[in-house]
């Protein structure tokens, strides 16, 4: 971080001081405060996070920051550096799970206009990112939890059914922890685009009620607030990508403590019970009597939907 703080102040032409964030188990982020008052965001990108397969390529990270603000979701960036970004602060509160699960609404309009905006520069599928995690686990003999490869026909199942009938793809986040949402006044602002791509739309709102654990009438709620009404196939899609987000970030955690061990050392962070935790949660969602009927729901052809054009909103200030 010294070489990126010193190219803003550089870029800013007078002192800056650095206050590290902490929170975030991957890049490196500080709040900085320049002397006449301004204050910025820093965040520098460790390659060894895209390049253990945890992130996207960091230019692609960059680039679809950039299309973030672009849409007027994310932060503006201020200052592109090699490996940094100098972006815009977020003066708001940063939610958490409660939070998440009492504001589905705007949740989904902040996710309606991220993917209303610019087409990010690469694509994203949850299944293939399994597949990746699960190739590294293999090959570098990671743990997982026990019982997790004999649920992997389930997945199988779950993205035939999906492909019958897909969705158009649009940009989006891909890994919507709470934390990664920021109140501002009456809007919710959305950061931090380590795993975006364009995606199904249905699984950022899925993985959102994962990581906010919504219950299934939460879930619906979130759904319907998207796409504007109450349509089973809908519904019941969000309900299948919340089971393979529990699933897929499963190896995220396995993989993450098992590469970058010297990160995962730091963070004081439960790596081994986190992901235990999401799996139990992905076998109960696959153990539930009503997860054929979610299987069945997608298979038929769904009804076509209103689609939110594509379009380079105004940056907000």
């Amino acid at each position: 971080m010294p070489d990126a703080l010193r190219d803003v102040r550089e870029w800013a032409g007078q002192p800056v001081t650095e206050t590290p964030i902490k929170g975030g188990l991957s890049h490196r982020i500080a709040r900085l405060d320049a002397a006449d008052g301004q204050r910025w965001l820093l965040r520098v990108l460790d390659p060894r996070v895209s390049a253990a397969g945890l992130g996207i390529p960091l230019e692609q990270e960059i680039a679809n920051t950039v299309r973030a603000a672009d849409a007027g979701v994310g932060p503006r960036v201020l200052h592109r550096m090699p490996g940094a970004l100098l972006l815009e602060y977020l003066d708001g509160v940063t939610l958490d799970a409660d939070a998440v699960r009492a504001l589905p609404e705007p949740v989904a309009s902040a996710c309606r206009r991220l993917h209303a905006g610019p087409r990010f520069v690469n694509d994203f599928s949850i299944f293939r990112k399994l597949g990746e995690f699960l190739a590294l686990c293999r090959v570098h003999g990671l743990s997982v939890p026990r019982g997790y490869e004999d649920r992997l026909p389930s997945a199988a199942e779950i993205e035939r059914a999906l492909a019958a009938d897909p969705l158009p793809t649009v940009p989006c986040h891909n890994d919507l922890l709470p934390q990664n949402f920021i109140r501002c006044g009456r809007q919710v602002r959305i950061v931090d685009y380590q795993l975006s791509g364009n995606n199904d739309p249905a699984f950022e709102l899925g993985d959102i009620a994962a990581e906010a654990d919504y219950d299934p009438d939460l879930t619906d709620r979130l759904s319907r607030a998207y796409f504007g009404g109450d349509e089973p196939r809908l519904t019941s899609r969000v309900r299948l990508n919340l089971i393979m987000s529990n699933l897929t970030w499963t190896l995220w955690f396995a993989v993450h403590h098992g590469l970058l061990r010297e990160q995962a050392a730091d963070a004081d962070f439960d790596y081994d019970a986190e992901a235990a935790d999401k799996f139990a949660q992905a076998a109960r969602d696959l153990d539930d009597p009503g997860f054929g009927r979610l299987i069945d729901d997608v298979r038929g052809r769904a009804p076509r939907i209103p689609h939110p054009p594509h379009h380079h909103a105004r940056r907000l200030a």
